[in-house]
């Protein structure tokens, strides 16, 4: 029989997948980025502040060391935005988006650069990296002088390195050891090329994890903006139900896709009733999506959506977004418990 669930059993269930209960094993930064399926870094101190959210005991020093000591991947990955990535689920996550091969498409090559130029910068980076940490500019340095190429140095300076993300899609580069003096490094990956198929595994059950049951197109969003072929993301979702991983349920009448493993636990109905501040660009929003009307309302997502494609800070309860903070206090949508509120406030400040 298929599971039947209510939207509040699924959101309370999350909460606990999210590890917003702080459980002992988010003492381990690699762990909370793992189960999260990578933390968006944009800002490196949001990323700190996200897998504090979780640990009973914060400790943002120990997010810094697992980068700089390599237990943690910096990169871009999904949605072509800077992430922490859990190793082995980093060259499981590049290959899904680099199937899409969204710098092939005409648009891209229009705004940036041509494919010629890109297969160019391949060729370049990879011989470049190899067995060596470079900063941007040394990089920038090797790449054009590799590919006799000029007009390539503005494109590999831009502040949002766009020409530089399809590298790390193809398994090509990753973000190094900050140098001496502070700056960016780049180096090539240790870890080995997947091909979709196989990515998709280990990608798709560590999404629903912590954001299922979900749909397909929802998990595109959040991997690419929706923009894998639909025929290789169908084939995805079906071999995993061929082989027992994913199991659809039953949620108010849609038919989602759950991990098999998850679905005594998705039945047991967990609750959770704390109130959660969480930082910017949190996974609680991003996971779903800001689009999503069952965490976010319609009506308050300019709120948290912001110009620029910056992501508020929230007020999580239950499951949903019930408003967002800052330093002068809270913007509330829905009520929260006020004494769990103050504690919560009392932990962050």
């Amino acid at each position: 029989m298929t599971l039947s669930l209510s939207w509040d059993d699924v959101l309370h269930w999350r909460c606990r997948q999210q590890w917003l209960h702080r459980p002992a094993e988010a003492a381990d930064p690699v762990a909370v980025v793992e189960r999260l399926a990578g933390v968006q870094a944009q800002v490196a101190s949001c990323a700190e502040q996200a897998v504090a959210a979780r640990q009973g005991e914060p400790d943002p020093g120990s997010v810094r060391q697992a980068v700089q000591e390599q237990r943690l991947v910096k990169t871009w990955s999904v949605r072509g935005t800077l992430h922490l990535l859990e190793p082995k689920q980093a060259p499981a996550q590049l290959a899904l988006i680099g199937a899409a091969r969204t710098w092939e498409k005409g648009v891209w090559q229009k705004t940036f650069v041509t494919v010629a130029q890109m297969d160019a910068m391949a060729a370049a980076a990879q011989e470049a990296l190899d067995g060596h940490v470079l900063t941007r500019e040394q990089l920038t340095a090797a790449i054009v002088e590799h590919a006799k190429d000029p007009s390539l140095e503005e494109h590999l300076r831009s502040g949002w390195g766009a020409v530089l993300k399809p590298l790390s899609w193809q398994g090509l580069l990753i973000y190094g050891p900050n140098s001496d003096d502070n700056r960016v490094t780049f180096t090539r990956p240790s870890f080995r090329s997947m091909q979709p198929d196989e990515a998709a595994s280990i990608v798709v059950p560590a999404y629903l994890g912590a954001y299922g049951p979900a749909s397909r197109d929802t998990f595109d969003q959040w991997l690419i903006r929706g923009q894998s072929k639909k025929a290789m993301l169908r084939q995805w979702f079906a071999g995993l139900h061929e082989d027992g991983l994913i199991t659809e349920v039953d949620v108010e009448g849609e038919r989602l896709w759950a991990r098999t493993e998850d679905l005594e636990s998705l039945a047991a109905k967990p609750r959770f009733d704390e109130v959660r501040l969480l930082p910017a660009f949190d996974q609680f929003v991003l996971g779903p999506g800001t689009a999503d009307t069952r965490t976010l309302p319609k009506q308050h997502r300019a709120e948290v959506s912001r110009a620029g494609g910056w992501i508020s800070p929230v007020v999580a309860y239950r499951g949903r977004i019930a408003g967002i903070w800052g330093e002068d206090g809270e913007t509330l949508w829905d009520k929260v418990p006020a004494a769990k509120l103050a504690k919560e406030r009392k932990r962050v400040t």
